[in-house]
């Protein structure tokens, strides 16, 4: 992936509330067109501000009033209706527009190493579960922004109702069982048709024809998995082999990913909701483990199944020696 990257659209996906703490999750689309989901407090907010006006001077206004062009952070009244959650999500909204208008101030400011740091996956971001007894918020994204006197609606996620035609068993994206017996009514909240989602753990570079290159945080979707350590995966419209240790389950992704974050995305439906966090998985590792040799691409076509050998003679990034 040739020079740096930077963030180019954010938007506001929800409120997470873990016992007192609250922070704001953030879906950050980039200028090499991925995509991933941050999440961060109201108070990293301020420090950003504040280093910002420390970088910036001149943008922002402190040697001549009529040169400011960084925004100002205001705060959410502590009277906004349905208490601490309200406010929590009227500082969604107004952390949203302050957001926007940095990324809008100039290339000077936009593309800076401390706004693009403050954007970019922490680990903490990329963990395939929130921690146990977190509560995610979604609000519905064309409310206006709660007064003191206003109303806030948050509503149940609206699943539609699908029947299991025969008994099935896997785990879920944070690695719990799930067991659904035959005709028995399952409520979908989510559908992904094109393979389950995973995220980039940290960034790979593409060393072959038939690898994909993704940046730390990349939402990717697994098409194939392999007992080789590669993984067949699709990612900006291409499909590739990624190492499997760099992907794990997208959880927070999964749940607020969605049309309609960034502006000029194509249908959909505005979501709203909340949902409770499931257990953290135990696969966190201290150390990130060694990128396993790359198979050839013989050994992958006897393996796979003919859908996947179809993938690969039509895609042309998987093009490679028999």
């Amino acid at each position: 992936m040739a020079g740096p990257r930077h963030p180019v659209s954010v938007s506001g996906a929800a409120l997470v509330q873990t016992e007192r703490l609250q922070t704001f999750a953030f879906s950050v689309h980039w200028s090499d067109e991925s995509e991933a989901f941050v999440r961060r407090s109201w108070d990293e907010f301020r420090r950003l501000h504040k280093t910002l006006k420390e970088i910036f001077p001149v943008e922002a206004g402190l040697l001549r009033r009529s040169d400011r062009i960084l925004p100002k952070l205001p705060d959410a009244s502590a009277l906004v209706h349905r208490g601490r959650t309200g406010r929590g999500l009227a500082r969604l909204r107004l952390l949203e527009t302050y957001s926007r208008a940095l990324l809008a101030a100039g290339e000077r400011v936009s593309r800076s190493p401390v706004l693009t740091g403050f954007f970019a996956p922490q680990p903490t971001d990329l963990e395939p579960a929130l921690p146990p007894g977190s509560r995610v918020i979604l609000p519905t994204l064309e409310e206006p922004l709660p007064g003191p006197t206003g109303s806030l609606a948050i509503h149940s996620l609206e699943a539609q109702s699908l029947r299991c035609l025969q008994p099935f068993s896997t785990q879920d994206v944070w690695g719990q069982p799930f067991y659904a017996g035959a005709q028995e009514a399952l409520g979908v909240l989510l559908r992904h048709p094109s393979g389950p989602q995973f995220c980039a753990s940290r960034a790979y570079e593409s060393s072959q024809a038939d690898e994909l290159s993704v940046p730390v945080g990349a939402r990717v979707h697994v098409l194939e998995t392999s007992d080789r350590g590669w993984w067949l995966c699709r990612f900006q419209g291409r499909t590739g082999l990624l190492p499997a240790v760099i992907l794990q389950p997208d959880g927070l992704g999964t749940l607020l990913s969605g049309p309609r974050l960034h502006p000029g995305a194509d249908g959909g439906e505005d979501r709203e909701g909340e949902a409770r966090s499931a257990p953290k998985s135990p696969q966190a590792q201290a150390l990130p483990p060694p990128v396993p040799a790359h198979p050839p691409l013989s050994a992958i076509r006897s393996r796979c199944c003919t859908i996947t050998r179809k993938a690969l003679g039509q895609d042309p990034g998987c093009q490679g020696p028999p």
